[in-house]
């Protein structure tokens, strides 16, 4: 299964999406409050995959997708975002993310999500 990368400001979040990926037997091997942590734990430790949050500080999810990307085309990223905000997701998706799942999170969205990602 998968290594990922959480990031989400809250760490409520962070635990929620930790808690369905490693119920499907992924392992979740870092976690981040911010974009700019984002891309050192990326860096670090070459996830499968993340699981990005657009709004938070210091380094936005759009602007850490753009620093990731740059570096490691092949990255697999999923946004993470609040209803309403369908405009920064065409951005994200722009910036190079493959995916996006709508908070609250749906397990089975979720899921479906990281299975069509990592192919």
């Amino acid at each position: 299964m998968a290594n990922v990368l959480v990031v989400d400001d809250a760490k409520f979040m962070r635990l929620t999406i930790g808690n369905i990926l490693t119920k499907s037997n992924h392992t979740v091997i870092g976690e981040a409050e911010n974009g700019k942590d984002a891309v050192s734990l990326y860096r670090d430790h070459r996830p499968d995959l993340v699981t990005m949050d657009i709004t938070m500080p210091e380094m936005n999810g759009i602007e850490a997708v753009r620093e990731i990307v740059k570096e490691y085309p092949k990255a697999k990223i999923i946004m993470c975002s609040a209803m309403g905000q369908q405009r920064l997701i065409v951005e994200a998706i722009e910036a190079g993310a493959k995916d996006f799942i709508v908070k609250p999170f749906d397990e089975g969205r979720v899921l479906e999500a990281v299975k069509r990602v990592l192919g």
